[in-house]
């Protein structure tokens, strides 16, 4: 079963950066799996922020140019690179990875949330 463990939350204030960090605990072929950033704020939905795959990365509207997703496949860990914060990033952040095992099966892991506050 893969572990997903999250850390870099924290509080900053607007125009500040954090790095959000998720490493990947037995997993297997690391480069292979689908992987994204979600976040959730009070009383919202969770939405994507930020994927990888096989295609390239994608970025929601709200965070284009000022996010960058990126993987360090020797340390099986994806980061979350956040410059230019603003107040409406606050939210918990959630790393996902999914792979597709076969025509029936799939396997989807998450991470246990990390709190990012933006205020002054």
């Amino acid at each position: 079963q893969v572990q997903l463990v999250e850390s870099g939350g924290g509080l900053v204030q607007p125009g500040g950066s954090l790095r959000l960090s998720c490493v990947a605990s037995n997993i297997r072929g690391f480069n292979r799996w689908t992987m994204g950033w979600y976040r959730q704020a009070p009383g919202k939905e969770r939405e994507s922020v930020a994927l990888l795959n096989g295609g390239g990365t994608m970025y929601a509207n709200s965070v284009r140019g000022r996010f960058t997703i990126s993987t360090d496949n020797t340390k099986n860990t994806m980061y979350l690179q956040m410059n230019n914060l603003k107040p409406e990033d606050t939210a918990v952040y959630y790393c996902n990875f999914k792979r597709q095992v076969s025509i029936e099966a799939g396997l989807e892991a998450w991470g246990q949330g990390t709190l990012v506050t933006v205020s002054s």
